[in-house]
This record gives structure tokens, sequence and C-alpha cells, in this order.
């Protein structure tokens, strides 16, 4: 059994412009060149191109999928923000909820992103491969139910879980999300349901601003089944690894899922123009051994990861080299070119003291 590697070059074909950064053009904001947003069609790309050049991509199942059909979007999105979704893209394209811009043709290229997340899922479950990564883009950890936001038009993984439960009515699923910023679509759209497990570790007050606390652990028959680890800037390696194996493993663990499914994001690392993580290559190399030991221990190695978020369009290729290549088992190394500079502005041994009493706090009360 294989690492599958779903993607499709109609996803780098999505387009969100007029914006120069996350402002939007206008007044004394000139336009930026190359399309503006920070969520650029290169980071994927190019992590696709570097596994092709090393030769990691001829050791994984390269495949692609169809899009989410409308049934299993319902299952998320209700009909009436589809339609709109649907009329807008269209009629040329438009911008809905928050920073979500898109062009032409831009429902179907999200449908195809959230079938790539789908079709991942299903390899791993019904064992064609032994676990699995969906390029997805646009990404979707930011998406609720009806209100597009943080250049996410549709919950991929939602739908994936969804699309999943539909023929498996009792699968329990567990999702980390290590994208820097909170995954409050995720939450959101699992918020009371107790099957499906919410992970997120992001740092703290970045995005969504007023979402992501502690205190915020689900409600109804889904009360405990949310956690939320928000870390301070400049924790580095370090401290997501001690936040991982301090509160995700236990409360993985306790909730002894069949299936896990990783928010991939790679905006933690030390590159990257939206977030102040310090991560290197090796930290989400390191991440992704500790959730291959998760499902290997608890669900028979039943993994899935779904790319996110991660706007440095040299240091994502590289992030995402390392994680495929531990999935695989690949030898193939790429290199990280920031690893010397990660390695540099890792907190000092004080500073890490204080970044490990947050996280022990925080697993007083979560785990």
């Amino acid at each position: 059994m294989s690492t599958g590697f779903f993607h499709d070059e109609k996803c780098f074909w999505h387009f969100g412009g007029n914006y120069a950064s996350v402002a939007p053009v206008g007044g004394l904001v000139q336009p930026a060149e190359g399309g503006g947003l920070p969520e650029s069609p290169e980071t994927k790309r190019r992590l696709k191109n570097l596994m092709e050049v090393t030769g990691l991509l001829a050791e994984l199942d390269v495949t692609t999928a169809p899009m989410a059909s409308h049934e299993a979007l319902l299952r998320i999105h209700p009909a009436s923000y589809l339609d709109a979704f649907k009329e807008m893209s269209d009629a040329g394209g438009g911008e809905m909820g928050l920073r979500t811009p898109f062009g032409k043709g831009g429902y179907e290229i999200a449908a195809l992103s959230a079938g790539l997340a789908v079709a991942a899922v299903e390899s791993v479950l019904d064992g064609t491969h032994k676990n699995a990564y969906s390029l997805s883009r646009p990404p979707g950890h930011h998406a609720t139910a009806d209100f597009p936001m943080g250049f996410c038009l549709m919950n991929n993984i939602g739908v994936a879980i969804r699309a999943a439960q539909a023929t498996r009515p009792d699968l329990r699923v567990a999702v980390i999300d290590w994208d820097v910023h909170h995954g409050n679509g995720t939450e959101a759209v699992f918020y009371d349901d107790p099957s499906v497990l919410t992970v997120s570790i992001h740092q703290d007050r970045n995005f969504p601003w007023d979402k992501g606390g502690a205190e915020d652990r689900g409600e109804g028959a889904g009360v405990g089944a949310n956690v939320n680890i928000p870390l301070q800037p400049g924790g580095g390696h370090d401290a997501y690894l001690y936040a991982y194996d301090t509160i995700v493993r236990p409360v993985v663990r306790k909730f002894n899922p069949d299936l896990i499914v990783v928010a991939c994001g790679y905006d933690a690392s030390v590159a990257d123009p939206l977030s102040r993580m310090m991560a290197g290559s090796n930290t989400f190399k390191a991440l992704t051994r500790k959730a291959m030991e998760d499902a290997d221990t608890l669900c028979g190695g039943k993994l899935a990861m779904t790319h996110e978020g991660g706007y440095s369009e040299v240091h994502v290729p590289f992030c995402g080299h390392a994680v495929l290549a531990e999935m695989s088992g690949s030898s193939i190394v790429a290199e990280d070119p920031f690893g010397p500079r990660a390695a540099a502005q890792q907190p000092s041994a004080r500073a890490d003291a204080f970044h490990r009493e947050i996280i022990d706090d925080l697993a007083a009360t979560l785990v």
C-alpha cells in the first residue's frame, strides 16, 4: 500500500485578485503584482514541482478526483449559499464573506478542491492507500456552513468527513489542525457533534482574531469534543512538539478515532508572512511522525491530510516535501534552505520555559 497524492491542475487556476496581501486594493493601497492575495497557486504548484525534481513524486500514487457532488456539499453547506456562490461564479466571479474572492468558474474549482479531500479520505478508509494527501486549493478550514472567509470557500474536511459518514454512520474521526490560524470553520461544522473530535493548534489571536479560545469546548452532545490550543508567538519547533505530546496526543487517544484527518497548513513556517511561529520543515516532519504513530496505535494507520494555508512560496514546498517523505517512508530529502534560519530563531531556554508553562496550564484544563 502506497501513499496517495491527490491533486488537479485546475485547482492551481483558482484566482482572487484585487488585494495587496490582505488589504483590499483602492484608495492609497496600490495593486500588487501577481494577483495580490497571499493565497497563491505557487505555494502548491512548487511543492508538486519540487517532489517531481527530487523523485519523491514517483514514489507516491499520484491521482486526481472528481468534484464533490452537490449532495456531498449539501451535507455541510445550505442550498442558499451554494446557489449564490454558483450564480456569482457563472457571472464572472466576485467576493463573498470575508476575504474570499474568486473568478469565473470558482464554484467548480472549490467543489474540485473538496472532491480531492473526499477521495483522499475514502482511499484511506477503503484500503486503497495506507495514507493520503490532498493538495486542495482553495483551502477550507475557515469556511463555516454559510460564511466563507480567510481564502476558504468550502469546508473541504467537513465535506470529506460527512461523505465518509454517509456510508459509515458509526465512523469516529479526529481532526488535528496545525495550520497557524484557528480552524474556526471546521470547529463550527462539528461543534455539537460527538462523533468528530476537532483539535486546533494555532497562534493565539492571529486569525480569526475573536476565535480559538481554550474555553470553547463544543456544545450539546459535542461538549468536550472541541479542543483549542492557542500558542503564543515565537514558540517554534519545541513548542509545537510539546503541545502535541502534552495535549493533542492524550485527547486524541482518549477519543479513540477510526480515522485521523490533519488540516495541514504550513503557515507556522519561519518564513511565513502571516505568522510568527518560527517552525522549520523539521517541525512538520516531526508532527507528521507523531500523527502517524497515533494513527498506527488507534486506527490501523488510517491517516489523511488536506493542504490548508502556508504563504511562503519558497518555504512551503520544503515543508510539504518533508511531510510527504515521512508519510511515504521515503529516504529522499530536500534540504531546507530555511533550516539554519529556523534553528537560529528558536526561543532561548527562558522563553522556551515560558511557552511550556502556558501549554502546561492549557493541559490542566483540556486533558
